[in-house]
């Protein structure tokens, strides 16, 4: 098992680090090259071009089925649960088969809204809160597969 982060806007870098390491798993954090930093909190690192889909083409075509991805894309995680992939935002939401495809109709209503000029409120403020439902997710994943391979 590995963990792709597409990291270009993630908030928990650190925190995938943190849990990643506990679990002695691999981390491969993706970032156009207008994301560069030197906050790497470890990991191995990959810098895409900067097109609008790189990052995602490139994990696309780099995953395994039983991988994990952090990402907040949808439409990535569409594409990915079908790989058998395990796909969870920043924010600690699980993407299954179960609920990504009304995501992926929330997502088309709101593009659609927004090409007809209505503009809606983007995402709420990045809390406290949701790193800690984010390392509870990303925990339970991570122990669910510890103690699937005994």
């Amino acid at each position: 098992m590995k963990i792709f982060v597409d990291a270009d806007a993630c908030p928990v870098k650190k925190e995938i680090m943190l849990i990643a390491d506990k679990y002695k798993l691999d981390v491969v954090f993706v970032a156009s090259y207008n994301h560069t930093s030197d906050k790497t909190y470890g990991g191995q690192w990959v810098f895409v071009d900067t097109g609008k889909e790189e990052a995602d083409l490139y994990i696309v075509n780099h995953v395994s089925k039983g991988d994990i991805v952090i990402s907040q894309d949808i439409g990535l995680a569409g594409l990915l649960i079908r790989k058998d992939v395990i796909c969870i935002t920043p924010r600690g939401k699980q993407y299954t088969e179960e609920n990504i495809d009304t995501a992926l109709q929330f997502r088309y209503l709101s593009a659609k809204e927004r090409r007809s000029g209505k503009y809606t409120k983007g995402p709420k403020k990045f809390t406290e809160n949701d790193i800690l439902y984010f390392i509870t997710t990303f925990e339970k994943i991570l122990s669910k597969h510890a103690g699937d391979l005994k």
